[in-house]
């Protein structure tokens, strides 16, 4: 007798995947309209690097521009409500990491560093928050 974990039906978890998917592409979506209306530039869209401090490496959602040059680097995050500290509190210490490892790749390949920042836009449900600034490199 099997005493783990009922085993998920391969169709509804990829149905899942798929509904995540799109929850997120919308959340970037979003985050990219409201922040390109306050004068931030799109420099890059998921930027992603293959090996990182985790086995996923990691990803940056949005990479802008300030009009002073400030380089910024976004993470997208979104949930239906509030629950467990909503979406602001998902980015946890491992994500800050994975974020950090993935702008030093990207500012590798610059002449020269501009001033940089990483900003979250928490989408909860129909309420969108832009933390500027939310954590540091360091």
């Amino acid at each position: 007798m099997w005493f783990g974990k009922p085993r998920k039906d391969p169709a509804s978890a990829q149905a899942a995947a798929q509904a995540r998917a799109v929850t997120g592409r919308t959340a970037e979506d979003q985050a990219l309209a409201h922040l390109q209306d306050h004068g931030l530039r799109l420099v890059q869209r998921n930027y992603r690097v293959a090996r990182g401090p985790s086995r996923r490496g990691g990803e940056i959602d949005l990479i802008l521009r300030e009009p002073d040059g400030t380089l910024v680097f976004v993470e997208v995050r979104a949930r239906q409500d509030r629950g467990h500290g909503g979406a602001a509190a998902s980015v946890t210490w491992a994500k800050q990491r994975s974020l950090v490892y993935a702008a030093q790749h990207y500012l590798m390949r610059l002449p020269t560093l501009p001033p940089c920042r990483f900003d979250v836009v928490a989408v909860d449900g129909p309420s969108l928050q832009w933390l500027r600034g939310a954590f540091d490199a360091g």
